[in-house]
């Protein structure tokens, strides 16, 4: 599942968990022994983002870039001063944290001549059912299309993180895959993982293919 490109772009709509399968993705990689540099690219809401896991990222070995606002109450976009690090630093991989929907994407447009060029990246669309605007097939494609066209980059792959918070039961999971896997089918990528709270993780075993465990930050939903 974590496959072995340098760059890990994890796109999508409003409120689908981005953030957190972000963490958990790094933490992932470094813990099977890889450098492993998260950036935040969220320029329109510098509050609540990856800069919450600094802590855990310090402790664990991973750099964060991110906004020089993070985590403040300044609500100006704002470009994190080693954005170009990204693509210049290929000694480490790379997980990236792109803002909601194609207004936050856009940023990316500044990258992906670069990014083409490496030619080692997998942009990933993060998918939740249970979201307002991505409840169908129909409606998430439309999303995709706008996030891929303001990046300028293709998508790769499909992540299912529908789940209703701390309400989330592994019905509600099992639930979503046969949407996943319409979305990604309709899309011409593959469904690359189905994320889950750890908890529930159990009950899914051997139901959901390529099951992706996360561990969740404090008091922060998916």
């Amino acid at each position: 599942m974590l496959h072995n490109k340098r760059l890990t772009l994890l796109c999508g709509h409003y409120g689908t968990g981005k953030t957190n399968v972000a963490v958990n993705l790094a933490l992932a990689l470094k813990a099977r022994g890889e450098a492993v540099t998260v950036a935040d690219l969220d320029i329109v809401n510098p509050y609540f983002r990856t800069m919450d896991s600094a802590d855990a990222f310090e402790h664990a070995g991973i750099r964060l870039i991110c906004s020089r606002f993070a985590n403040s109450n300044v609500d100006i976009p704002s470009l994190p001063p080693d954005l170009y690090a990204i693509t210049d630093d290929r000694e480490t991989r790379m997980v990236l944290d792109i803002g909601g929907d194609d207004s936050g994407a856009t940023v990316l447009g500044r990258l992906a001549p670069a990014i083409l060029a490496e030619d080692s990246f997998e942009m990933w669309m993060v998918v939740n059912q249970y979201r307002p605007l991505t409840r169908d097939v129909p409606s998430t494609l439309e999303v995709m299309g706008e996030i891929a066209a303001a990046a300028g980059l293709p998508f790769t792959g499909v992540v299912n993180n529908s789940n209703l918070g701390a309400e989330t039961t592994a019905d509600h999971v099992l639930a979503t895959v046969e949407y996943a896997e319409a979305v990604a089918k309709a899309a011409g990528v593959p469904l690359v993982m189905t994320t889950v709270d750890r908890r529930l993780a159990a009950e899914l075993e051997g139901k959901v293919p390529n099951l992706f465990p996360l561990t969740l930050q404090d008091n922060k939903p998916f």
